[in-house]
Formats: structure tokens, C-alpha cells, sequence
């Protein structure tokens, strides 16, 4: 039974205008369906659903009108990725029609109080909740990465969900917000060689499949794991099966609670990633497009894709996925005009996956991101080459892909 504070029946009644009354609706009703005692507050929210592509007319009507009957976020709310550079969108070649309604897409978030910062890793540019806290996140990697390598908690919410989340400043505490569903159901022990960006994808992308929406706790990771490696590690096993959290012994803050692993468990044995590496390629080698920043890569990442270079020109088109304060950082730093004296360009607000990128042209692309791989030939209608990051540099300067990094 959902039990009410005075305060949220009051939002529930409409007292706080007809906006809220219907955000208040979609929580409680979440609520319900899912079996929660309770609303808990939410410190912050990252709402999905935010390019025009997957949105269209309807998507933007809805939060159109939303806005117009008064509702106002209560909490810092940041955005997924949008389909373009809100600022370079020309000079990428998309079309001034698509932009449009893009922006208008923005504009409406805007009227409900959200930030503009269109990323995919909010964590990245200030939206760091701290270990314990509640908030409510949409984007399938940024949820696994809060939950796990930050210690915060939160479902894979939906677009709507967490937008009414971010109205009323509240969410459902069901699932992943309570203790008892947090322990790990499926241990997995990697027996080998797990050290590339790369390879924690396709590593992901084997426990994923497996693990379809139980909770992993892995071993023999412990030495490997930078943070973007984790972040890599998630966001492949959310997009190859729908895990939001994961344990990692010596490395994520929970994996050292006594009886992280609940009763019952099942384990599964990694062996070889040589079969994600075989998924995620497909039999192509010219490469028209190299795509690195799926979820948006940091500044680490942006002076490594610059030290590969090393000053040479690509030949194909080399894109940097990133949040726009995260690309602010890069220029500050020299390394926009690093990678842009290349013939590269570093990309801020948008996605590969949710652009339309049937206008520009291309037809191959390289990555060295799982979940881009995963999404990429459904999505965007690309085929793909997927590999460590130093063979789609190569391929970027050579537009070849090297037979001599394997797969």
C-alpha cells in the first residue's frame, strides 16, 4: 500500500496547479504498479527522450503542454543527448529542417526549468550524486554507472517518469532504491585477459546477455578498472541486456558490503571475449566515419584520442562525442585544436545513435564503444567495425581498418 505525506497528497490534488497534479499522477502511479511503500525525494534527475528523432510531433506537443499548464522542475534536471550540435549542426551537415524542430524540442525543456546540458554522462559535468542518494535517471548508462561506480540509487526510469520525478522532486521507492534488491544475484568470474576500452565493452556485452536484468558481481577485475572502464563496462551490459547495477570486487563502493551476494546465486565463468568481439563487427573495411564518445567521453579520453593521433590527418571523418562544458574544458586545454588540426572534429549535445544520420552520407563507421556497436547498424542504418580505440585512430588516419588488430 502507497502511503502519502500530507504535502504529496496535496500535489496529487492539483493544489499545486494542473502541471504538477499530473506529474504527481505518473509517480504515484508507478508507485503502485511496482509495489512502493513510499515516495522518496530525489536529489537530482536526467531525463531521456530529448531528441526530435525519437520524439516527433507528439513527444514535443506532450511537453509543450506540460509546460503550459505551469509544471516546473524542483530539482537540478540535466538532458540525454539531442540528435545535433545545438551550435555546429550546420557544419556537420545536418539539415536546417531537422534543427529546427530540434531546438524547439530544447526550448520546451527549457520552459520547464531544465538545464540544456545534453549528455549522456551528467556525472561527468556536476550531476555527481553522492553515495546513498536518491535520484531518478533515465539514460541506460548513466543509471548502471550512478548505481554502481557512484554508490547513488535509481531505476531505469523512463523519459516521462523521470520527467514527473523531476516536477514533484520525488520518485517511487521500489527496485533498485531499496536495500534488499541491491544484492548481487549473478557472480562472474573473468578468467581473462580484460585491459582495453574495448575490451571491458565486449566483456560487458557477454555478461549482459546473460544477466538480462539481475545484478553482477564480477572478480578478477580488480587492477583494471578506471573509471572509464567501468563507465564502459555498464553502459555495454545495459545496452546488451538491461543491467542498472553491478558490483566489482575492490573497485564500486558497495561490492565490499557484507552479503553483497544474496542467497541462491547463479555464477558465470568469462573465458573468452572472443565472441563479443565476433557480434559486435561486421565484414566491412573501408570506414567512412570513426565515432569515439558512446557514453560522451571525458577529458582523458580526449587527450588519448589526441596523443594517437599524434598529428597526423585523417582520412575518414572522426567525430568526439561530448557534453558542451566537457568540450569548453577541451578547448581551455588545447585539445579541440589538437584534434581539429587533425581533420577531426570534437562534437558537443548530440548522439550518433539518435541523429539522423541517413542526411549526411555515410555508410561505415568505427568505434570503439560496445554499446555504440550494439545500437549503431538499427539506429542509425551504419555498418560497423568495432575494436580498440588505437585501431579506429588507425582506420580514422588511414580510412582502412587494420587487419593486424584482429577482429
Amino acid at each position: 500500500m502507497l502511503a502519502l505525506t500530507s504535502e504529496e497528497q496535496a500535489l496529487l490534488a492539483g493544489e499545486a496547479g494542473v502541471g504538477v497534479r499530473k506529474a504527481a499522477e505518473i509517480v504515484v502511479a508507478l508507485g503502485q504498479i511496482y509495489g512502493a511503500r513510499c515516495l522518496v525525494p530525489v536529489v537530482s534527475v536526467q531525463v531521456a527522450g530529448v531528441s526530435y528523432r525519437n520524439l516527433g510531433e507528439a513527444g514535443l506537443q506532450f511537453l509543450s503542454e506540460w509546460a503550459e499548464h505551469g509544471a516546473r522542475v524542483r530539482v537540478p534536471t540535466t538532458l540525454n543527448p539531442a540528435g545535433i550540435d545545438l551550435d555546429a549542426w550546420q557544419e556537420l551537415g545536418f539539415s536546417s529542417g531537422f534543427a529546427r524542430q530540434q531546438e524547439a524540442v530544447i526550448e520546451a525543456y527549457r520552459r520547464l526549468g531544465i538545464l540544456a546540458t545534453c549528455t549522456c554522462t551528467p556525472y561527468l559535468v556536476g550531476n555527481v550524486p553522492a553515495p546513498g542518494d536518491h535520484v531518478a535517471w533515465a539514460e541506460s548508462s548513466a543509471v548502471s554507472y550512478a548505481n554502481s561506480v557512484l554508490g547513488a540509487r535509481t531505476n531505469r526510469e523512463g523519459g516521462p517518469g523521470a520527467l514527473a520525478a523531476a516536477i514533484i522532486g520525488r520518485t517511487a521507492a521500489y527496485g533498485l532504491h531499496l536495500d534488499e534488491n541491491r544484492r548481487a544475484t549473478l557472480r562472474v568470474d573473468v578468467r581473462c585477459r580484460v585491459k582495453t576500452q574495448a575490451d571491458f565493452g565486449a566483456l560487458g556485452t557477454l555478461v549482459g546477455k546473460a544477466a538480462r536484468n539481475r545484478v553482477p558481481y564480477f572478480t578478477g577485475l580488480d587492477e583494471a578498472c578506471s573509471s572509464e572502464a567501468l563507465k564502459a563496462l555498464g553502459a555495454a551490459m545495459a545496452a546488451s541486456g538491461a543491467v542498472a547495477l553491478y558490483h566489482v570486487a575492490g573497485a564500486t563502493p558497495e561490492a565490499r558490503t557484507p552479503g553483497i551476494l544474496a542467497d541462491g546465486y547463479d555464477t558465470l565463468v568469462i573465458d573468452d571475449l572472443g565472441p563479443a568481439y565476433a557480434a559486435l563487427n561486421q565484414d566491412v573495411r573501408q570506414i567512412d566515419l570513426v565515432w569515439i564518445g558512446c557514453p560522451h567521453a571525458g577529458l582523458s579520453e580526449i587527450a588519448e584520442v589526441v596523443r594517437l593521433l599524434g598529428g597526423r590527418h585523417t582520412r575518414a571523418a572522426l567525430w568526439i562525442t561530448t557534453a558542451r562544458a566537457m568540450r569548453a574544458q577541451a578547448v581551455a586545454e588545447g585539445l579541440v585544436a589538437a584534434v581539429e588540426a587533425c581533420g577531426g572534429r570534437v562534437v558537443a549535445d548530440m548522439c550518433v545513435v539518435v541523429a539522423p544520420m541517413y542526411e549526411l552520407g555515410y555508410r561505415t563507421l568505427a568505434t570503439p564503444s560496445a554499446k555504440g556497436a550494439s545500437y549503431v547498424p538499427s539506429h542509425a542504418g551504419l555498418q560497423v567495425r568495432y575494436g580498440s580505440l588505437e585501431a579506429c585512430i588507425e582506420s580514422a588516419v588511414t580510412g582502412i581498418w587494420p587487419i593486424e588488430f584482429g577482429v
